[in-house]
């Protein structure tokens, strides 16, 4: 590598050590075990687990599985690149390093799964059903959390765009789960 690239990695290196230390303190400050904001945060993570865990259809929890872990990575990784690019940010979390964990990792892909799950057994329009779910995410849900300060919006974000959001990673969920349910009927 040349000098001024190494340079120039070790001073995101190193600023990304300096962030790592200011999401330890904010979180040690203001997001703490000692924090109701902590305790709400943890049960929205830890109740659809639950749910989940008792209300998965076991014949088809590889499904459910897939399309659940599908939804959530999709998520997850918008999601880390919108808090990184400043577009929206969490201002409680359970973990310091992982910028809305409870949301992502937990209620929503369960939400979707468990809605997945209903419109199989009763021969339902997963997509219709989805877009419901997701204007009622988009449009009821997230302004309940903003007005209760667990997630703030910047630079243009807006409830539609979160809307739309969640019913394209839904679209791309549910699209990837259907190929390889196509390629499992082929053998």
């Amino acid at each position: 590598m040349e000098e001024n690239q190494v340079e120039f990695l070790n001073k995101i290196r190193s600023t990304n050590e300096k962030l790592g230390q200011l999401e330890k303190d904010y979180f040690q400050a203001y997001s703490f075990y000692d924090t109701w904001q902590f305790w709400v945060i943890l049960l929205v993570l830890l109740i659809p687990l639950i749910v989940l865990f008792i209300n998965i259809d076991r014949k088809n929890i590889f499904l459910l599985g897939f399309f659940g872990l599908n939804y959530h990575l999709w998520f997850a990784y918008t999601n880390v690149i919108g808090v990184r690019l400043g577009l929206w940010d969490y201002p409680y979390e359970p973990f310091p390093f992982i910028p809305g964990f409870s949301v992502d990792a937990s209620l929503i892909p369960i939400c979707y799964m468990l809605l997945y799950q209903w419109t199989i057994n009763h021969k339902k329009n997963i997509y219709l059903y989805a877009l419901l779910l997701s204007a009622f995410l988009g449009f009821v849900f997230k302004p309940i959390i903003v007005a209760f300060d667990f997630f703030q919006m910047y630079n243009g974000i807006n409830y539609i765009f979160l809307f739309v959001t969640y019913y394209m990673f839904f679209l791309i969920s549910i699209f990837i789960t259907n190929i390889f349910i196509w390629l499992r009927k082929r053998k």
